[in-house]
């Protein structure tokens, strides 16, 4: 496994974190047997969210890891709150403070090591975030801090209020996705993909030394679920199989190295509980594209250059 560090921090990481979003389902044995492959292939990093699975997801986790006797320290935890489903997003202190608390419940831990502001809360109070990010601090109960599917400009206007570094962005990113190339590549056009939508996020994190963690990577951006095998991205999938072939991997660990291969040290963020695709991802660590393949691929997905 091949490491990297979060944004400003000394905290290292794998390149390759374990999404948690489909957990809540799953039996123990599977549990059991999904967490002991995850940490011998080096991820040890699992990404929650307190909405997932209704909070569900952090509570299977934790229950897999206690009965195995993994100890904290071989683990590194994330996870999100802000979204009230269906209602309404929540940046005020007492939400955050409140969330935390049952994230840490949930997951039998005494601290987070990165909590994630999920998704932008547009009648944010910069102050009661302020407030809720240092008794969290100082309390000791979340280490890092960071945003998910903010722009700049946002994440500008916290850093306004807020006393500790913002260490991640965690956006869509991948094949099927990719607006935050699209918008870099056709500059000046007048194409759908020259649309700014997230105002450089990728440049801006980069500028920042903000880790931008991709979510759904292998997820195609018209409903159609993923892009893999799918019949709506045959050109795609006839290059993912003859790169996979000339490396001997799969498609999946080609399309994960494509993620990888950017300079912006993005780390990919899985949403398999799946032990063989899962394998399959990992091995993207061991492959390196050249810059034909990355732009064919690319181009192969759909996507054209000016």
């Amino acid at each position: 496994m091949n490491y990297q560090i979060l944004g400003k921090t000394n905290l290292k990481v794998p390149v390759i974190g374990v999404g948690c979003m489909r957990m809540a389902s799953m039996p123990s044995h599977d549990l059991q047997n999904f967490i002991v492959r995850c940490l011998d292939l080096g991820l040890n990093f699992f990404d929650h969210a307190d909405i997932y699975g209704g909070g569900k997801c952090e509570e299977v986790l934790a229950g897999g890891i206690k009965s195995l006797g993994i100890g904290r320290d071989k683990i590194i935890l994330q996870s999100k709150c802000g979204i009230v489903p269906g209602k309404m997003y929540d940046f005020s202190e007492s939400h955050i403070l409140q969330s935390v608390d049952g994230i840490l419940k949930r997951l039998e831990t005494n601290y987070l090591d990165v909590l994630i502001l999920h998704r932008p809360d547009v009648l944010f109070d910069g102050e009661e975030v302020a407030a809720a990010f240092d008794k969290l601090q100082k309390a000791g109960k979340v280490l890092h801090f960071g945003v998910s599917n903010h722009s700049p400009i946002q994440i500008q206007l916290l850093k306004k209020y807020i006393n500790q570094d913002l260490i991640v962005n965690q956006m869509q990113f991948g094949l099927g996705h990719c607006k935050m190339i699209s918008q870099s590549l056709e500059v000046n056009m007048n194409s759908d993909g020259a649309v700014c939508r997230d105002g450089g996020a990728l440049e801006y994190c980069r500028l920042n030394d903000i880790t931008v963690q991709a979510w759904s990577p292998f997820q195609s951006d018209n409903g159609s679920g993923c892009f893999i095998d799918n019949g709506n991205y045959g050109s795609l999938n006839g290059v993912l199989w003859e790169i996979g072939q000339k490396y001997g991997v799969s498609k999946t660990t080609i399309a994960a190295v494509w993620v990888l291969r950017h300079p912006a040290k993005i780390q990919l963020i899985t949403g398999t509980m799946n032990i063989n695709r899962l394998d399959e991802i990992t091995k993207a660590t061991e492959v390196n594209l050249t810059r034909e393949e990355w732009y064919r691929l690319y181009l192969s997905a759909g996507h054209f250059l000016p």
